[in-house]
């Protein structure tokens, strides 16, 4: 994004540019609103408001939080977050909510369930439907942790459904990576699921309140996991956490375990570097995103579209060859 394309800005959106970087609430959520709106026209625009807040961002560290429901990720993330703002930070929490599959509309729960949270002037919390995106996050969840570090908040938390490819979509787009889960859960193998295990930073046992023991043989049984497992970090070996996010219990050791993850990897540099990794692996997503939707929309794959699907599902020609086809219009 270049400072010509932020030079072009109408009136309105620098209204919404200025109101963003004084930090006014309105402001953040009318740009967020932008950046998510699927109009051709508001692409254009939210590029260039996004222009503009660039230069603002990148100041804050970025905390993803996944999970399987129902372990707790909401009463962590108020907890949490009450607990910064005591501390003097101002914290901004995007929680990605599951959209029905039927109306594609969101149940956007996290409000009502971080009561407290939502009473904080420090605190923005923003549910943004994931629309059956690809992993539970929404499509502009990224866009969104720009508009809100330009606003100045501290610290931002993204919170995903937990379900799919959430915790892989999630750990490309944060900082640290907080896996959260229960200490019984009733499958004494959960600590082997190499694939999450190994892309998380830290691990957390929620609800240890509930079953002290339980928490404890958990803690102990995903340690020895880590021993087998390859980290995502040469330099850091994942911590696992036992709290109580409703008693209130290991939050300040938690946050601690975040800020000695900052240290250490900003002191090998590693910190930054994945920063720059992620800033161009979401270029490429963009560009793959934009792709398809640019083949979806090319007249003649619209009309060949259907017969072939018709004749895939009847098993009248192969996946292969109809793709090939489809494709070899993009060519003329």
């Amino acid at each position: 994004m270049s400072s010509a394309s932020a030079g072009s800005l109408t009136a309105a959106d620098q209204h919404l540019v200025d109101g963003v970087l004084a930090g006014r609430r309105r402001a953040l959520a009318k740009t967020i609103t932008l950046v998510e709106s699927t109009h051709h026209d508001h692409h254009r625009r939210a590029r260039q408001v996004l222009a503009a807040l660039l230069p603002h961002t990148g100041r804050t560290i970025r905390v993803g939080i996944s999970g399987s429901p129902g372990a707790g990720k909401s009463t962590f993330i108020e907890s949490l977050g009450v607990h910064l703002i005591e501390a003097g930070k101002r914290v901004a929490v995007l929680a990605v909510d599951p959209s029905s599959s039927v109306s594609g509309g969101s149940i956007l729960g996290d409000k009502t369930r971080m009561e407290l949270l939502c009473q904080r002037d420090e605190a923005f919390i923003r549910p943004s439907p994931s629309s059956g995106s690809l992993g539970g996050v929404a499509d502009k969840t990224r866009e969104a942790m720009l508009v809100c570090e330009a606003a100045g908040f501290d610290v931002i938390i993204v919170e995903t459904v937990g379900v799919g490819q959430s915790e892989t979509t999630v750990a490309g787009m944060v900082d640290v990576f907080v896996l959260l889960q229960l200490p019984n859960a009733g499958d004494d193998l959960q600590a082997i699921k190499k694939g999450i295990v190994e892309i998380a930073d830290l691990i957390v046992f929620n609800k240890a309140d509930i079953d002290e023991r339980a928490a404890a043989f958990a803690r102990g049984q995903m340690r020895a996991a880590l021993t087998m497992l390859r980290s995502a970090s040469p330099n850091w070996r994942p911590p696992v956490l036992t709290v109580s996010a409703l008693a209130k219990r290991g939050i300040a050791e938690f946050w601690a375990e975040i800020e000695r993850y900052q240290s250490t990897l900003t002191a090998t540099g590693e910190f930054e570097e994945k920063r720059r990794r992620q800033a161009v692996d979401w270029m490429w997503s963009l560009i793959d995103s934009g792709l398809r939707r640019y083949f979806r929309s090319h007249p003649a794959v619209r009309s060949a579209l259907p017969e072939l699907l018709s004749d895939v599902a009847e098993g009248r020609t192969t996946p292969g060859a109809a793709a090939s086809r489809l494709l070899a219009y993009l060519k003329h």
